[in-house]
């Protein structure tokens, strides 16, 4: 199936930010809104689960759980598979895993089986197709990155605003069976967004230069790693990972509770579910705006910090919001909460993108969702024991709150003391080698010195020494220049 030298952007070839960029921006759009909105759109089911398998809150928060995390943790898999395959083939595969989950878990006759069919089989499919989206709206867009990951990434509210009524209205006329299996085929529409992926081509030139290549030359280029974990050499990579991996314990808790949180200060059902409305419709506009403000020229070098403050008006939402008593309380939470919740949906994945650069994306993604992964798997279930203990929704969400809000601090504090010491390390690098390069230069005679008195010394020499600094590997080397001259003049 061709592989990684389809798929890859090859050399030479410039994203285009546009062409057929935006068809690719439409199916990550659809993709995105599934992938992140389902979890969510299945906690509508949840109170007619709990009496249908007798069950309490944990076990069934446990099914949003096992969603994210094989969303999250498949992301080593999704990578192998990505530079083997290439995207298209394994988001369409991936169509066919998410509609088949949905529609066997409709014929569950446990708890346990809606777990492996809705939890593992459609988040299995929905992670084949996320992270493969992702990648190739990173490899057609680059100047418009941030606008396009914004308006991606509002695929999610829009999908929630359409899913969460419509799961209410699928259960109340077909039960949670008949709303599982139409469900499943919508998701068969994952496989129409993976035939958009459309591999990006080499210009016609740098095709034909690559063809003019000997085969004994190209058998010589190193293959492609299906799996880079020189990432975590980067210091960068290292604090966003730890700081995401805090983030999720409690990001994606108040959506999954909130809708239960109504039910029980005794509102209707419909009325619960309009919760996720509102805050999806809010989350709606504030991606892409989000994205559109990251993409201006004084905020996109700084973008990390902008994402430390979406994230700390997140957690601090959390806190606020979790002295609600009332339905209009709610409906304030939920939009402030979709305001914070979009700008952190907008900025994650170009703050990744930003750190680790298109090359190492594919990999990098990957690895953070791995990691992140073990954070899902306990954020809302661990929530969903502290409500079955307590009984009480506030303690659920100060705890989310308080969770967020340390993640923005890792990572403010974390990237301005490595930015500052890596800067440092760098001065102090670079001069230590330009000191040697003038220390050796003196050694070399006034006859080498009186031979590049009338010329202007290049750029980046000193002393006929040039000093190269490698800022990603922090390395100095120091390359001499002309020790093999011809002495020709005399004295």
């Amino acid at each position: 199936m061709g592989g990684a030298v389809v798929d890859d952007a090859p050399p030479g070839v410039k994203a285009p930010d546009g062409g057929w960029g935006w068809a690719v921006l439409a199916g990550g759009f659809v993709i995105t809104g599934f992938s992140y909105a389902f979890p969510k759109a299945v906690s509508v089911f949840f109170k007619e689960l709990i009496l249908e398998f007798d069950v309490g809150y944990s076990d069934t928060a446990l099914i949003s759980s096992i969603l994210l995390a094989m969303l999250y943790g498949s992301g080593p898999l999704c990578s192998v598979l990505v530079n083997r395959f290439g995207c298209r083939p394994v988001m369409m595969v991936g169509g066919l895993f998410a509609s088949l989950g949905m529609i066997l878990a409709s014929f569950a006759t446990s708890i346990i089986h809606i777990y492996l069919c809705t939890g593992v089989i459609t988040g299995l499919g929905l992670a084949l197709n996320f992270q493969p989206s992702l990648i190739m709206l990173n490899r057609y867009f680059s100047e418009k990155r941030p606008l396009a990951n914004g308006l991606a990434a509002a695929g999610s509210p829009v999908a929630l605003c359409c899913l969460s009524p419509l799961g209410q209205v699928l259960q109340y006329h077909y039960g949670w069976r008949g709303g599982f299996l139409i469900l499943g085929g919508l998701l068969l529409n994952c496989c129409a967004c993976g035939a958009l992926m459309r591999p990006l081509l080499p210009p016609k030139k740098a095709k034909n230069l690559e063809e003019s290549i000997p085969t004994e030359e190209k058998k010589i280029q190193p293959k492609k790693k299906l799996l880079d974990f020189s990432v975590f050499k980067d210091r960068g990579f290292i604090i966003y990972t730890l700081a995401a991996s805090i983030m999720v314990l409690g990001l994606f808790v108040p959506p999954v509770f909130v809708v239960s949180y109504a039910k029980s200060l005794g509102y209707e059902d419909t009325q619960s579910a309009l919760l996720l409305t509102i805050l999806g419709f809010v989350d709606m506009f504030a991606r892409p705006i989000c994205g559109l403000i990251a993409g201006t020229k004084w905020v996109r070098p700084r973008t990390v910090y902008v994402l430390s403050f979406a994230m700390i008006f997140n957690g601090c939402t959390d806190l606020i919001g979790s002295q609600a008593k009332d339905y209009g309380g709610l409906v304030i939470f939920c939009i402030f909460f979709g305001m914070s919740y979009g700008m952190v949906g907008a900025l994650q994945f170009e703050v990744l993108m930003a750190v680790v650069g298109t090359e190492k994306f594919s990999s990098a993604i990957g690895l953070v969702l791995l990691v992140e992964a073990i954070a899902v798997l306990v954020g809302p279930p661990g929530a969903g024991r502290l409500l079955d203990y307590t009984n009480v929704y506030m303690y659920v969400f100060l705890l989310a709150g308080c969770e967020v809000t340390l993640s923005a601090i890792v990572l403010a504090l974390g990237n301005f003391f490595c930015i500052k010491i890596k800067h440092g390390e760098t001065e102090a690098k670079l001069e230590m080698a330009v000191n040697a390069a003038e220390k050796e230069g003196l050694n070399r005679g006034v006859e080498e010195e009186e031979d590049h008195d009338g010329e202007e010394e290049p750029k980046g020499k000193v002393n006929g020494k040039v000093c190269a600094l490698k800022a990603g590997e922090e390395e100095i080397t120091v390359m001499e220049t002309g020790e093999k001259e011809e002495e020709n003049t005399s004295i």
